[in-house]
């Protein structure tokens, strides 16, 4: 074509500009003309306490005692923690906790092991 962009959504190569977006005709996702180029959006960087930047599969240690809503039961501190993913919402992290279950923590309470 005429050097317009891919569509971010559908990948379609049929693209126009209209005033000051994109249109593709085949899904009808509108993006602006300035939005980043290919990669679309910008991934969310998770950092422990310390800095140091978290990824999925990556092993942590509680930093304080955390208590566990709705129970009676509490994660100690140093309890570490293998295999966790990274999610969006309030909590960052998804695990399982042996004796505990599954949890949500959040990346300020962890540090990278």
């Amino acid at each position: 074509m005429s050097g317009l962009p891919k569509c971010p959504k559908c990948d379609s190569v049929f693209t126009y500009e209209d005033g000051d977006n994109y249109v593709c005709p085949e899904c009808g996702y509108e993006w602006p003309k300035d939005a980043p180029a290919e990669g679309g959006e910008q991934q969310r960087v998770y950092k422990d306490a310390f800095g140091n930047v978290l990824a999925d599969g990556d092993s942590v240690t509680v930093l304080k005692d955390l208590k566990v809503k709705g129970s009676s039961s509490v994660v100690k501190v140093g309890t570490k923690v293998k295999n966790i993913r990274l999610v969006d919402g309030d909590h960052d992290i998804d695990c399982k906790i042996d004796g505990i279950g599954a949890m949500q923590l959040k990346t300020e309470f962890v540090k990278k092991a």
